[in-house]
């Protein structure tokens, strides 16, 4: 039996990032840095211990021969708002994406509102924009004006639907504060180049200023990353944070 008011709005401060598959370890960039130098012989490197050859992977992303970071793959399951994945598809080299559609789906009433220690005030010029510490007035007012206007838009898009109004139509009054769902399959040498960007570290050569929704994905991308590749991981912070 179908609720014509829809499910219940629900609203989130957290994204969601899982790992679904991947074949992806240290020794993947071993064996395809070998075969410059081997040929055939780099197949023996298959089964090789990569703590033994670590230095090579420092060699690699110190000298950034980027390459042999590309012969791996991971595939990651992410639930964020919108917003973020429009930042995130800006990424496209090493990338492949798939979204929930809004055209063949009713879309869940799931919404995003800043957690009490998301920065709240924006300073200074395009370019040079400090975020500071809200208010918990000012958090307060952020999340009341999101809930209102995302239950106001909720409701005028079920209205739509249950008047027969087709869905890739209603979709249309809907915010970028909703939550969407992919799969993104990438390899080490494209999600290096993502974090180098989305996160803000103080190993990182270059400054870099993610919008924090976006980075709180990416942090839980990268200890995924870490856990499959500890030697290029390692070798990446060790060498700026910056892809090969």
């Amino acid at each position: 039996m179908t609720d014509t008011q829809g499910p219940a709005p629900a609203f989130r401060s957290d994204v969601t990032v899982e790992l679904v598959r991947n074949a992806a370890s240290d020794t993947d960039v071993l064996w395809a840095a070998r075969v410059s130098t081997k040929g055939e012989q780099s197949l023996d490197a298959i089964g090789e211990d990569p703590e033994k050859s670590k230095g090579l992977i420092n060699f690699l992303m110190r000298d950034r021969h980027g390459t042999p970071f590309e012969h791996n793959s991971m595939t990651f399951f992410i639930s964020a708002p919108i917003f973020v994945f429009r930042e995130f598809h800006r990424h496209r080299t090493g990338w492949s994406y798939n979204e929930e559609s809004g055209r063949y789906r009713e879309l869940q009433p799931v919404f995003y509102v800043p957690a009490e220690e998301r920065k709240l005030v924006q300073v200074g010029r395009p370019g040079k924009y400090e975020f500071h510490e809200g208010t918990p007035e000012q958090h307060k007012t952020t999340v009341a004006a999101m809930e209102r206007a995302y239950l106001t838009a909720y409701q005028e898009y079920r209205e739509m639907l249950d008047a027969g109004v087709a869905r890739e139509v209603a979709r249309a009054v809907l915010p970028v504060g909703l939550f969407s769902s992919m799969y993104a399959t990438c390899n080490a040498r494209s999600l290096m180049h993502f974090l180098s960007l989305r996160t803000k570290d103080e190993r990182g050569r270059m400054p870099t200023f993610p919008q924090r929704e976006i980075e709180m994905v990416a942090e839980q991308m990268e200890r995924l990353w870490a856990g499959l590749m500890p030697l290029t991981h390692a070798a990446f912070n060790e060498h700026g944070r910056l892809a090969p």
